[in-house]
């Protein structure tokens, strides 16, 4: 599995570790020497960031850091014979007992709660496995229990937001190989882009190039990034029903010749005779996303 790397922020989250504390415990114990970036920034292993946990609990307990450190070769070598050794997949009881987790936190408005349950269930999981298995699936569940009316606006928000900051930083760590281009986006109209960022997330890990527009692109724009970038494949997501088939219509005419387009979401429902007319590809899953992304790296 591919190495991953986290800036000192995520890093701080997951590990429960604040960053101040972080960078005192490099300083005056040399509990970590994190790579940098080339714009200087620190980045962490997963080993590092295993590291800093056993050091908390261990502060948990009442040991000092000064006496904590004195573990840390014994702390090390414990941490790399369990990460040689294969990863457990999380079971369905425990992918659900995180997602009552945090809709309970959710309900109680604690924001912070649900991150701390993510950032647990993120460090458990490849980056896939816990978009895949857990966010993609509980992001599906919040909707649903909003539509239903049995959880608020504001909840949904909550819960969405701190889920839209975890799949960020997941793309910003991912591999980067750029063996394709793509340009991922929703339309001008649509603000729902969590699913996007789950497909640029497959992508990236595939080794394409991700050109990450988010929500609310027009049509003009999304052309001129495609052009200018020579991109080999457009990815769009559409939550709402389109309003009018204008923006599939301006994409169509405006885009250079021969750059397939594939369009995933619930909204593509109500569009997929005019998708099909112009020669694009619904996606009715991430799956259908891949297929055609493996199609056009063959």
């Amino acid at each position: 599995m591919t190495e991953r790397a986290y800036r000192i922020a995520l890093a701080a989250q997951i590990s429960g570790v604040k960053e101040p504390l972080i960078r005192q415990w490099e300083k005056r114990y040399g509990v970590l020497k994190p790579t940098r970036t080339a714009g200087g920034y620190r980045t962490y292993s997963d080993a590092d960031i295993e590291v800093l946990k056993r050091l908390k609990a261990l502060t948990a307990q009442g040991v000092s850091i000064a006496q904590a450190v004195q573990q840390l070769p014994d702390i090390r070598r414990d941490v790399k014979a369990t990460a040689e050794a294969p990863p457990k997949p999380a079971t369905m009881d425990q992918l659900a007992k995180w997602t009552a987790e945090v809709f309970d936190a959710a309900a109680r408005f604690d924001q912070l709660r649900v991150d701390l349950i993510l950032g647990e269930v993120q460090a458990s999981m490849p980056p896939l496995a816990f978009y895949d298995d857990f966010l993609g699936p509980l992001l599906k569940q919040v909707g649903d229990h909003w539509h239903a009316g049995e959880i608020s606006i504001a909840e949904e928000h909550l819960v969405s937001q701190a889920a839209r900051q975890r799949m960020v930083a997941l793309l910003v760590n991912a591999p980067r190989r750029a063996k394709k281009h793509v340009v991922c986006a929703c339309p001008a109209d649509e603000e729902h882009e969590l699913g996007l960022l789950g497909v640029a997330l497959h992508f990236r890990h595939a080794g394409w190039r991700v050109t990450y527009l988010g929500a609310r692109t027009p049509a003009a724009q999304l052309a001129r990034v495609v052009k200018g970038s020579k991109a080999d494949l457009v990815a769009l997501s559409l939550v709402s029903e389109l309003k009018t088939p204008k923006y599939l219509e301006e994409i169509s005419a405006a885009l250079p010749e021969g750059v397939p387009v594939v369009i995933g979401g619930s909204g593509t429902r109500s569009s997929k005779a005019v998708i099909k007319k112009l020669g694009f590809t619904v996606a009715e899953s991430v799956a259908d996303f891949m297929r055609v992304r493996d199609e056009e790296q063959s």
